[in-house]
């Protein structure tokens, strides 16, 4: 935005400070040439937050659409560690009761054994 910058009236408060009229002058269009045109308004300044505030919104949401996709992929991941864990723990289940039922078999028949030689 463009600022109106009364260079009459900036050189004139330099004359009654003593300086030089043509310094002044010098000095008041230096001030509008270099100074005034890097001068920011509260409206530029809101203009460039929302701009800002629009490219970190759609970087977020990039984000969270990546961190949602991961997580999905390691919940899949982990399902399935999950389901191979619960068929290795039945596949075990079932060889300790397999053992047990002939360990039981042989107990029997170890009992038998002892009643028939007494």
């Amino acid at each position: 935005m463009v600022f109106a910058f009364d260079t009459l009236g900036f050189s004139k408060r330099l004359r009654e400070a003593g300086i030089p009229g043509e310094q002044a002058e010098a000095h008041a269009e230096a001030a509008r040439d270099f100074i005034m045109v890097e001068l920011v308004t509260k409206t530029d300044l809101a203009a460039a937050l929302s701009a800002l505030e629009g490219r970190l919104d759609g970087r977020i949401e990039n984000l969270e659409t990546r961190l949602e996709a991961k997580i999905r992929e390691g919940d899949a991941a982990l399902a399935g560690r999950i389901d191979g864990l619960e068929a290795k723990i039945e596949r075990l289940s079932l060889q300790l009761t397999v053992r047990l039922g002939a360990l039981m078999v042989a107990g029997i028949g170890a009992l038998a054994l002892i009643q028939r030689l007494n």
